[in-house]
């Protein structure tokens, strides 16, 4: 696997500060023991350091074998753009991704947890392909309420533009990750474009993954086939 950039996205500190963590049902989540120093790195993100970052919304897909966590977050630091983040939490290391690694927490339930940039993990791609190809759902979050599971209200939308389809989309390996804006994601069937920054001009093609989130009523691109 071949990769252009060796940085974090974020520095671990920073997912306590917008809560990400995996999440099972029924199980409260705590973050410690991360690795990694706060500030972002990547040659996309706009902000400064001792800016303190700010969630605004987050989605989820499934990973069918239920092994890995997806969660992509947007957050913004101050007043600057809203930035993309996805995000996988694995239960041992991704091999040959160390440069890729965000940093490390530790779950109440499932226990140390290893945090990816999801771009360079094949679950998270092929997640996203399928979302964007066959119009797979994003993942419903529960949480345990006085002994009651409750679906949480999701705080963003996250819609394709191709019909929703039983079409099996095989993704296998990720071959290249650039870390530009948009990420290209390249794959042996499919190459992928990944929005960072989501201040940018409407993407024009048939296949696109749009959200709205609060502040955000407009459908904006998140990602597409490139």
């Amino acid at each position: 696997m071949r990769h252009e950039q060796r940085a974090p996205l974020i520095g671990a500190r920073a997912l306590q500060d917008f809560g990400a963590a995996p999440t099972t049902v029924g199980a409260p989540r705590r973050r410690s023991g991360c690795s990694r120093s706060r500030p972002p790195d990547r040659s996309w993100y706009q902000g400064t350091a001792d800016t303190a970052l700010t969630r605004v919304g987050a989605y989820r897909f499934d990973d069918p074998a239920g092994e890995v966590g997806i969660e992509t977050l947007l957050v913004r630091s101050g007043g600057g753009p809203v930035h993309q983040v996805p995000l996988t939490y694995r239960g041992a290391p991704l091999p040959g991704a160390d440069r890729w690694l965000v940093g490390n927490i530790d779950h109440s339930v499932l226990g140390k947890r290893w945090v990816y940039d999801g771009c360079a993990d094949p679950v998270y791609v092929t997640a996203l392909a399928r979302a964007i190809l066959a119009g797979a759902a994003q993942a419903d979050e529960f949480i345990e309420t006085d002994g009651r599971l409750e679906r949480r209200e999701p705080t963003m939308t996250v819609v394709s533009n191709a019909p929703s389809s039983d079409v099996e989309v095989g993704i296998g390996t990720v071959d290249h990750v650039t870390g530009d804006d948009p990420t290209l994601i390249t794959t042996p069937t499919v190459v992928l474009a990944v929005l960072r920054r989501l201040d940018s001009v409407p993407v024009a093609t048939d296949a696109r993954l749009s959200g709205t989130w609060q502040g955000q009523p407009t459908p904006s691109p998140l990602a597409y086939v490139h």
